[in-house]
């Protein structure tokens, strides 16, 4: 595992970090960061964990999103979870400007997995970029909080900065973080797993 000496995003400088694992996409329906294999780390090693999102192309116009599992074998994607969810957009003949709460993209309570995106474009030239923050997932006393943000290109030519918070509600620890699109494959683009201390 690469050793980064430090992280800085959102003006706040980080720990020390390392590169634990990253995952290309190639036509695939599903990218899976599973703890224990492939040289996965998703435990107590670390107290913070960060995905971070290079150039994700999908082969439809769909939200870009993620689940978490708390199994240790089959691992069902299905934790309940609670989340919120703001985007800014400017279209780029500069005809609409607009920063609004996504209140259809949230989740009360929902097994169902999480947005970090409003639809993406699947022009040539479109992706999404971003990371994912997870707090301690493997505590066994605490919900598991999570914080996002994503920037894209929008099937109707907007440039799009999506925020993603929640958290799941379990007190039993994460084993598993799985990422697709609402529908269709994530086509190319790569996402790495980051442990922060």
């Amino acid at each position: 595992m690469a050793n980064y000496n430090a992280i800085k995003y959102d003006g706040f400088s980080k720990g020390s970090t390392t590169l634990i694992k990253t995952l290309t996409a190639s036509s695939s329906a599903t990218l899976s960061f599973v703890d224990g294999t492939s040289d996965v780390v998703l435990d107590s090693t670390y107290k913070e964990y960060l995905f971070i999102f290079n150039n994700i192309h999908p082969s439809a116009a769909q939200y870009f999103q993620f689940n978490g599992s708390d199994d240790d074998s089959s691992h069902s994607y299905d934790i309940t979870k609670t989340t919120t969810v703001f985007s800014a957009v400017h279209k780029e003949d500069d005809g609409e400007a607009a920063v609004s709460y996504k209140t259809a993209a949230d989740l009360a309570q929902s097994t169902s997995a999480a947005p970090l995106s409003i639809q993406v474009g699947t022009e040539n030239d479109g992706s999404l970029s971003g990371y994912l923050h997870l707090f301690n997932p493997s505590s066994t006393t605490y919900v598991k909080h999570f914080i996002a943000n994503v920037q894209h290109i929008h099937g109707a030519d907007y440039s799009t900065n999506s925020y993603t918070a929640g958290y799941f509600n379990t007190t039993a620890d994460i084993t598993a973080i799985q990422f697709s699109m609402s529908s269709g494959n994530i086509d190319a683009g790569t996402i790495q797993l980051i442990g922060i201390t």
